[in-house]
């Protein structure tokens, strides 16, 4: 009897285990569907986009159950440490004021930002176009060719999404020379820029390609200015989690480095963006 009691207990606790190690498996990933392409909802409502294809295939890696689902970007942080899902990714830098909430696995990409200027503009011949300066590795030369952008800066509106590491970056370094505008999407201030009612818009470069590829932006706008990495920006763009939660973020770090290691990172980001944003592992 205390033999059949004994198993039966190790049986409970054998299906206890099992059940935790499958409730472990459905991992729910955040993302904002509004910033292509990064990730962005079709018109059907389904959400496409890098990230969306990436969190895919990391889930496979990690042999895990995902769900993706949209969140609001100003409230996709507090919605994390809620608990009401798992992750985010969502085009989302590493900074250390962000860390000091939530952890991160990656980085997943590294890819500096620009300006989005009319062609023709007084800021269409931007000094610095097409050059790279990382903020924690070369400060005094970026620092250097921040001060040659900003006399043309002077009294101009630039546009920025609210609450990210470009709304930080213009904030620190051009707020003394420009207004700068925020807004709650990425839609909205194109939308701006494109009405004239500001002046440029500054975020990263891919997302700045994205804008220029649509139809009404075609031909009628140009990215320019140097573009930075790191210091404020944050150390590229990665996988947020709980910072409880240390057994899903080396999870992810690992499902990270093998997306990278065999090019998969590469093939996505070249077919998103036009370039490998693979960030050195």
């Amino acid at each position: 009897m205390r033999f059949m009691k004994t198993l039966g207990l190790a049986i409970a606790a054998s299906a206890f285990a099992i059940g935790a190690a499958t409730a472990q498996e459905q991992v729910t990933i955040a993302t904002e569907g509004a910033y292509a392409p990064w990730n962005f909802s079709n018109p059907d409502g389904t959400l496409d986009g890098f990230e969306i294809e990436l969190a895919r295939d990391l889930c496979e890696r990690m042999e895990a159950d995902c769900e993706i689902i949209a969140q609001d970007w100003n409230g996709i942080i507090p919605g994390l440490t809620a608990g009401r899902y798992d992750a985010i990714m969502a085009g989302m830098s590493i900074t250390a004021e962000r860390e000091e909430v939530i952890s991160f696995a990656g980085p997943y990409t590294l890819s500096p930002n620009g300006f989005l200027v009319p062609n023709g503009s007084d800021l269409a011949d931007m000094p610095g176009t097409g050059e790279r300066f990382n903020l924690d590795t070369n400060t005094e030369a970026a620092m250097a060719a921040l001060e040659e952008v900003k006399p043309l800066l002077e009294g101009k509106v630039i546009g920025v999404q609210g609450s990210t590491t470009h709304a930080n970056f213009a904030r620190e370094h051009l707020a003394d020379v420009a207004e700068i505008r925020e807004y709650g999407t990425t839609e909205q201030h194109d939308l701006d820029l494109q009405a004239g009612r500001i002046d440029a818009v500054l975020a990263d470069a891919p997302t700045l390609r994205a804008t220029m590829e649509k139809p009404e932006f075609q031909g009628e706008f140009s990215i320019v200015g140097p573009g930075y990495v790191g210091g404020i920006l944050g150390r590229g763009v990665g996988v947020g989690l709980r910072q409880e939660d240390e057994e899903l973020r080396t999870r992810f770090n690992e499902a990270i480095a093998a997306a990278a290691a065999d090019g998969t990172i590469k093939e996505l980001s070249e077919k998103w963006f036009g370039t490998d944003l693979t960030p050195a592992m």
